[in-house]
């Protein structure tokens, strides 16, 4: 593998890890620096949370517009040493509202997935594209497992251990960027930056409009949406179905994390050889179907445990969507396509733990109609069903490989 996409590879893993290092640290921190009770920083921590989801959903498409305009390498490399000062600043932090600026910093930083993928479409054939963005989630697939379990144990050395280790992999990653990444995006195909198309919203028209993307870029926002529902309800859906325990619940969603790296990573390729492009979404969207119904009434714990990872298989549907898009721009708007896809991912990591937390709430409390815990998986699966119409009646005039 070329230094250059193992640089990108770390890239994303350092962005999946550099949100979990901190996780296990966030209750004790919070009532560190004052936030109150444990109920408070919960509180507070949506709050983070959150901050961070509107700032990736706001800058992706600016961060996406700029690799555009002044190429990937300096857009890739500065966003890593920003991450590190903003590592830094949080490992420091003696108030909640710092830590809120950290935050929102940090979302903007990790717009740049956007020039990641970007990135890898420069240097990848078109049928090569869709394997290669699945590299892209086989390594945020594993710095999703990689970083509660590292910051648990740095959490041994105190609260801001973890943010030191994040900064650390920040910088280390740019040095090793700055000698061994090369720019992708030769300056006769920038485009200039406008700001009309580096907001999320222009960038959706004018990507619908120009190049027919409208069908795709629906179909892949209510599978982002769908597929949150995992984040969103597991440990309560686990706990209240199951009876389980913190450490099953982590068990879990390590194998699902591991078996998303795998599809991503490896899988992935036959798959797309097998069925093509079109073929493959069509198959993703179906097996999630069937996997959220049968997650929707399974009463077993064994066998929810058993339908984790086999619940990654579906994980096929994004990289195949993204190899799709990417063949329908040219080399000047790959940054603005994927800053849009990433705005995309981060408005429904902003609406959909709302959506479903509050449809398990409605159908678990006191007063619900009916008793049904795995009421938000029924629901995915309806977002499901109506991603996979409108990619069959409406995606009919792109063309698949």
């Amino acid at each position: 593998m070329k230094p250059a996409v193992v640089f990108i590879l770390m890239t994303m893993m350092i962005d999946a890890m550099g949100i979990g290092l901190i996780i296990p640290v966030m209750p004790d921190l919070f009532q560190e620096v004052g936030a109150g009770d444990l109920g408070t920083a919960a509180l507070w921590g949506g709050i983070l949370a959150t901050a961070f989801a509107v700032m990736q959903f706001f800058f992706g498409p600016v961060i996406g517009g700029l690799s555009d305009r002044f190429g990937r390498r300096p857009i890739l490399l500065v966003s890593l040493f920003v991450m590190m000062l903003d590592y830094l600043v949080m490992a420091l932090a003696g108030s909640i509202w710092l830590l809120l600026i950290g935050r929102m910093i940090g979302g903007v930083t990790a717009a740049t997935q956007a020039t990641a993928n970007a990135y890898m479409a420069d240097i990848s054939a078109p049928q090569d594209r869709a394997a290669n963005f699945g590299l892209i989630g086989a390594a945020f697939g594993v710095g999703f497992v990689l970083g509660p379990l590292i910051g648990g144990l740095l959490a041994e050395f105190g609260t801001r251990a973890p943010f030191y280790a994040a900064a650390a992999c920040a910088g280390l990653n740019a040095i090793f960027g700055y000698f061994v990444l090369k720019e992708t995006l030769p300056a006769s195909k920038r485009r200039p930056f406008e700001w009309r198309r580096a907001n999320p919203f222009g960038s959706f028209r004018h990507l619908s409009k120009l190049h027919a993307l409208g069908p795709f870029l629906i179909v892949f926002f209510l599978y982002q949406v769908a597929f949150a529902v995992y984040p969103a309800i597991w440990s309560f859906f686990g706990k209240e179905r199951f009876g389980w325990e913190p450490a099953t619940i982590g068990l879990s969603l390590a194998l699902f994390g591991i078996m998303m790296a795998i599809v991503q990573g490896g899988l992935i390729r036959p798959v797309m050889r097998l069925l093509g492009a079109r073929g493959t979404v069509v198959y993703g969207h179906i097996f999630d179907i069937c996997v959220f119904l049968a997650l929707a009434f399974v009463t077993s714990g064994t066998i929810a445990l058993i339908l984790t990872p086999l619940a990654a298989l579906a994980a096929v549907i994004t990289p195949a969507l993204q190899g799709i898009m990417s063949k329908s721009v040219g080399p000047d708007a790959q940054g603005e396509l994927q800053g849009a896809l990433t705005s995309l991912s981060a408005l429904a990591m902003i609406l959909s733990p709302l959506v479903m937390t509050g449809t398990f709430a409605a159908f678990t409390g006191p007063d619900a109609p009916i008793y049904a815990p795995g009421a938000p998986f029924i629901l995915s699966a309806g977002l499901i069903v109506i991603g996979l119409t409108i990619f069959i009646t409406r995606g009919r005039a792109a063309s698949f490989s």
